[in-house]
């Protein structure tokens, strides 16, 4: 059986890069695609096994490293051009254009879906509402146009997986498919177990604005007798620092040892994004820290309330500053919360299953 998989873009070691990593460990022998591969050498053997990537014609266009999002027109010529007529099998990780490769009626193509295209559907307005007219005229042109060739090429796509069940709505919402839920792989055995907590909190993300890491800080700036620690690079990180209080250590970008011994120490760790799914918190908890997460999205399924942590209603600074109060009454079991994150350690075994099974 001759495999492809198809990777939207690779150009950072994330969430969806690891569901690709244990792509690549059942099919060692597949070809891979990709619109860009700007990897450093070290992530590439770290994700890909440093295979050779096929790309599309934007990897030479100018300024692609940094700005190829701006060719977002384009994905979809791009993702299309691939001739994959010779693979019996298409694995595609999509969260934007991969699940739109074209394929013969003769091949089978299985679409593990992290999103339908956020910022063309659920997120269309929150990426629009502020830009200047001209350019939002613009914006809303091109993600009109990217809506209707997400649904032309529905019919390419013969099975769909999602990586939550909260995915797995979306994919019925807006596409009018069925899907099977498989959550993405944890590692577990990377972040191991410890019983012995600090008195600090750990929140740890890239420093978007999605993630909300910012209106955690704001709300530790509430509560100076407690301590917040803060892991991570990114566009906010100068904003978030300037704000931070003396109750709170801005760390920036660390190694996985610094890390994961953190998040070992720490007595919880906040999460406040509208996640898909949502790997950190579950790699928290395979520390044994619970976690204070947002009852939305992937987190209201990963995080048992009162029992691996505690859940918010609302990303607004009173319900994170109540949930942390709540949270500090509880009396957890760190064993328990490990043995629940021991829960998302099977997703190659799924996930060859169910290829088996439709193949």
């Amino acid at each position: 059986m001759k495999v492809a998989i198809v990777h939207d873009w690779l150009v950072t070691n994330a969430g969806a890069e690891k569901v690709l990593r244990s792509i690549v460990n059942l099919y060692p022998d597949a070809d891979i695609f990709s619109l860009v591969d700007f990897l450093s050498d070290e992530e590439r053997n770290i994700i890909i096994d440093s295979k050779k990537v096929h790309t599309s014609f934007i990897q030479k266009l100018p300024y692609a490293k940094k700005q190829f999002r701006n060719y977002l027109p384009l994905f979809p010529k791009a993702i299309e051009s691939f001739d994959l007529s010779t693979y019996d099998l298409i694995i595609s990780s999509s969260w934007a254009v991969a699940k739109g490769i074209k394929k013969d009626p003769n091949q089978l193509h299985v679409c593990y879906c992290h999103t339908p295209i956020r910022y063309a559907w659920d997120l269309y307005d929150e990426y629009t509402k502020d830009l200047p007219w001209l350019k939002k005229i613009l914006v809303q042109s091109i993600l009109k146009y990217i809506r209707k060739w997400d649904i032309d090429t529905l019919d390419r796509v013969d099975h769909f997986i999602a990586n939550s069940k909260f995915v797995q709505e979306r994919i019925k919402r807006i596409y009018n498919r069925e899907s099977t839920v498989i959550y993405p792989p944890v590692n577990i055995d990377k972040f191991t177990f410890r019983e012995k907590k600090e008195d600090f909190y750990l929140t740890a993300s890239r420093l978007v604005p999605y993630k909300k890491t910012k209106l955690i800080v704001e709300a530790f700036n509430q509560m100076p007798d407690k301590k917040l620690v803060v892991i991570g690079s990114g566009e906010e990180y100068n904003a978030i620092k300037k704000i931070a209080k003396d109750n709170i250590k801005i760390l920036g970008y660390q190694p996985d040892e610094i890390l994961i011994s953190t998040m070992q120490k720490a007595k919880g760790f906040i999460y406040a994004a509208i996640e898909d799914f949502g790997i950190i918190p579950i790699e928290a908890m395979a520390c044994g820290t619970p976690v204070i997460a947002l009852n939305e999205g992937g987190t209201k399924e990963t995080v048992i309330n009162k029992t691996t942590g505690i859940h918010f209603k609302e990303q607004t600074q009173q319900s994170i500053i109540d949930s942390i109060n709540a949270f500090e009454k509880l009396d957890l079991n760190y064993t328990d919360i490990r043995n629940e994150a021991s829960k998302y350690t099977h997703f190659e075994e799924e996930l060859l299953s169910f290829i088996t099974k439709t193949y």
